[in-house]
């Protein structure tokens, strides 16, 4: 059913299937020690900066573990960076022969990943690579790829509007987030051409700290002041931010009439899309995401290693890190459907009472 909806770009990846812990070999005892009971530690970063983690993250991962049969720990550090090295330091006198990551930002989560190769555990950046870091591999989705389909979603959106010489603002995630950089670079490069033009004005642009949604809604708020209220199209990257955009733009009656892209297929974003209020969001099969994740998170706790095939260049590291990368794929009122289909969100969860019409509307049977 999924193959439909992503395939895995490195296709070098081998299958963990076959994999046997290294027994008396001593040449993975860098990566955790085969002679160590495998035992995996996962840090998320929060729980409001978009449901995911908790919801879709955690559920994925600890599905992999269980089926793999191995020992894990996933905890949250709730975006406070003193806990995360706190959960990360517990993780590692535990005894963990693999840790995996989402950095709240790439100082904390270099320090982890060093304290952690210091003490003989194996690392994973898990979605957000850890600039200078040095995370023995990295699993993500084509985030530049991300950022792409969200302008691409947004020009659709606008033109099916009729908008001429549209203006439109950002909202940026976190500066601290090496990911929405390269969610900015995707979009810029559909819509900066269209600036450069003077087909679309380039209005106000601000970055969200810690992709904090109640301060995004503030933000917005001042951009649209700021605009004397003439914002045409709202470029969000993510739910959470293109909700709290919504929230002003309904307290201005402007809902519905001024698209608004989004990230990561929440139910909130997919109700959004369906109520009209949102033009579109961004997949992520997290499974697909969690389940590389853990396969070579696995390896790397019975002390083996992995061919991924590809590799992502760390700038500040100035070193090629093995990665697997996935393809997202834009989501709008058309092919929701796909999102519920591929067990990501149930039709339970999007299609309540309000929606109900609006999901029968949109073939969600």
């Amino acid at each position: 059913m999924r193959k439909g909806i992503l395939t895995i770009a490195a296709v070098g990846l081998l299958a963990t299937g076959g994999l046997t812990a290294c027994g008396d070999d001593d040449s993975g005892s860098d990566a955790g020690g085969s002679a160590k009971t495998p035992k995996i530690g996962v840090i998320l970063p929060d729980s409001k900066s978009s449901a995911r983690w908790e919801t879709a993250d955690r559920r994925f991962l600890e599905e992999a573990f269980k089926a793999a049969g191995v020992k894990y720990d996933i905890q949250n550090a709730q975006n406070d960076k003193t806990a995360f090295q706190t959960i990360a330091d517990q993780m590692i006198t535990s005894g963990v022969t693999a840790l995996m990551i989402v950095n709240l930002d790439s100082g904390t989560g270099k320090a982890v990943l060093d304290k952690a190769k210091s003490q003989g555990v194996a690392t994973i950046d898990y979605d957000r690579l850890t600039l200078g870091g040095s995370a023995q591999y990295y699993v993500s989705f084509d985030n530049e790829v991300v950022g792409k389909l969200q302008g691409e979603g947004l020009s659709k959106c606008l033109t099916e509007k009729g908008a001429k010489n549209p203006v439109v603002a950002y909202l940026n995630g976190s500066p601290t987030d090496n990911n929405a950089t390269l969610f900015k670079n995707g979009y810029d490069s559909v819509l900066k051409p269209k600036f450069d033009s003077k087909e679309y004005v380039k209005g106000p642009e601000d970055a969200v700290p810690a992709w904090d949604n109640a301060q995004a809604a503030t933000i917005f708020e001042q951009q649209l002041t700021k605009a004397n209220g003439k914002i045409d199209g709202v470029l969000s990257a993510n739910d959470g931010l293109g909700n709290a955009a919504i929230s002003i733009l309904k307290k201005n009656k402007l809902n519905g009439k001024v698209p608004v892209t989004g990230q990561d297929a929440s139910t909130e974003g997919l109700q959004n899309i369906l109520a009209g209020d949102q033009c579109m969001t961004v997949y992520k099969a997290v499974r697909e995401e969690a389940k590389a994740a853990s396969d070579l998170a696995i390896a790397l706790a019975k002390g083996e290693k992995k061919d991924t095939g590809q590799t992502v260049k760390d700038p500040e590291g100035n070193r090629d890190v093995p990665s697997v990368l996935l393809t997202p794929k834009a989501i709008y009122k058309d092919n929701i459907k796909d999102v519920i289909a591929d067990g990501y969100v149930t039709k339970e969860e999007v299609c309540t009472a309000a929606y109900a019409k609006a999901c029968a509307d949109a073939g969600i049977s």
